[in-house]
């Protein structure tokens, strides 16, 4: 929960990878479990001299597996060191050595992780794309089906936390597909391969440490402690920090099981959201029209203000009924001008402290009401503007930063920087202020 996934489901609170979806590669978990006798040697000794199972040491009689290369040996021996330096790190901070042998025992670096988590997607997709997906049909109805399955927890979860029973369903369906596609990657090799591989040593070792507190609390054990390749887990897709922070045992058996307990997972859900300001009895917000000539310079997630405000300034819901009471509310362009309005409050920006992403956010929320029996998006998406890829945002940001619209270092990443300075080029031609990056934008800068 918490790094801009673009529009996808990908939870990582904290950690948050880069525009890909978040997909679980499937490794058979055997191949995962066998281990060098190198890091074994090593990590004994690191443990003080722990023995571990003879049996981990060296692929079964029979086994076709091929001597590792010259390279990946190095590797795994480096691999063996890092682990031995992070115990001891662990072990200073409270982890016992019966847990370091029980989390790490045949532990094996996984070279997918890294790529995946080094990858940067050169084609971004539209927000349409995403939501057809997100919201489809499909998914509404598997949803209505399981959360009429599953009402005692949901409701529970949510009558003790505020929290719609329809939005924690959207979360659930959005990470899980209900619960049914929860990840295959063992947790503690995953954050351990990212940790060793240093990009993001000092990020993936806090959650390192986070996942061995969670095995020494017992709640789960490390054969079940599964997930995705950037260490979220469960149902609903928690980082171990997160996990620690606001997952609860709604069920009483003394563990916080968010891979098995459907109470537990409702009601972590629901306390990370509380937790985060979601206000009780208040909409996400609502698609709303424009009214002609309306500054789409306004539409910026930093110009908040009443509902009522906006009302005064012509601004109206899809069907002329009045506005809802929003404070602090702001005009969301998810595709710019040309595309849908929305009108956002407070409990959208917290749905972005799960994931921060627009997509993301807009996708739990119109899943969300779907759900209740909603209406779905009246007006139409601009699906004839394709989406830039990295490299188009890349010479965008170049461009506008050459003409003097300071649209921060250029990443290939639009981020407030860069919509700040397309409104400014905007403005420059006579062009609505929405931000949206387009290929005729690009074009006219060059």
């Amino acid at each position: 929960m918490g790094i801009d996934c673009t529009g996808v489901p990908c939870i990582d609170q904290g950690k948050k990878i880069n525009s890909m979806k978040k997909t679980s590669p499937r490794f058979p978990v055997p191949a995962l479990l066998r281990v060098a006798p190198t890091l074994l040697t090593i990590f004994t000794l690191a443990a003080g001299g722990a023995t571990l199972s003879a049996g981990a040491q060296t692929p079964p009689a029979g086994s076709s597996a091929a001597p590792a290369a010259p390279d990946d040996a190095e590797r795994d021996q480096r691999f063996a060191r890092w682990i031995a330096d992070f115990s001891t790190s662990a072990r200073a901070a409270g982890i016992t050595d019966a847990t370091l042998q029980s989390a790490f025992e045949g532990i094996r670096f996984i070279p997918r992780v890294t790529e995946l988590d080094s990858a940067q997607p050169e084609f971004t997709r539209a927000v349409w794309d995403y939501l057809d997906s997100a919201v489809s049909p499909q998914r509404v109805i598997r949803g209505q089906d399981r959360l009429l399955q599953a009402r005692p927890a949901v409701d529970a979860a949510a009558a003790r936390y505020g929290v719609p029973a329809e939005i924690l369903a959207a979360i659930w369906g959005l990470e899980s597909n209900y619960g049914s596609n929860t990840g295959d990657i063992p947790t503690i090799a995953a954050l351990a391969s990212l940790g060793f591989e240093g990009r993001r040593e000092a990020w993936a070792r806090s959650q390192l440490l986070a996942a061995l507190k969670i095995l020494q609390n017992r709640d789960i054990e490390r054969a079940q402690m599964i997930g995705s390749w950037a260490g979220a887990m469960g149902q609903t897709q928690f980082l171990p920090t997160n996990f620690l922070a606001y997952a609860v045992d709604a069920d009483g058996d003394g563990r916080r099981d968010i891979w098995g307990s459907l109470p537990d997972v409702m009601a972590s859900t629901a306390n990370f959201l509380a937790r985060s300001g979601w206000q009780a009895g208040q909409l996400w917000g609502l698609e709303v029209r424009l009214p002609p000539g309306f500054d789409h310079g306004l539409a910026d997630a930093a110009t908040r203000q009443p509902a009522s405000v906006w009302a005064d300034q012509g601004v109206r819901t899809v069907d002329g009924a009045p506005l809802p009471a929003l404070a602090d509310s702001a005009i969301l362009l998810p595709a710019g001008a040309r595309g849908p309005a929305f009108l956002v409050g407070p409990n959208f920006r917290t749905l972005l402290r799960y994931n921060n992403s627009t997509s993301y956010a807009l996708a739990v929320s119109l899943l969300a009401q779907a759900l209740a029996g909603g209406p779905a998006v009246q007006s139409a998406w601009p699906r004839d503007v394709p989406p830039l890829s990295r490299s188009q945002l890349l010479a965008l940001q170049t461009a506008l930063n050459a003409r003097g619209f300071d649209s921060g270092t250029p990443d290939g990443v639009v981020g407030p920087a860069t919509q700040g300075g397309i409104r400014l080029y905007q403005r420059s031609v006579g062009l609505p202020a929405d931000g949206y990056p387009t290929l005729e934008l690009l074009q006219g800068l060059q």
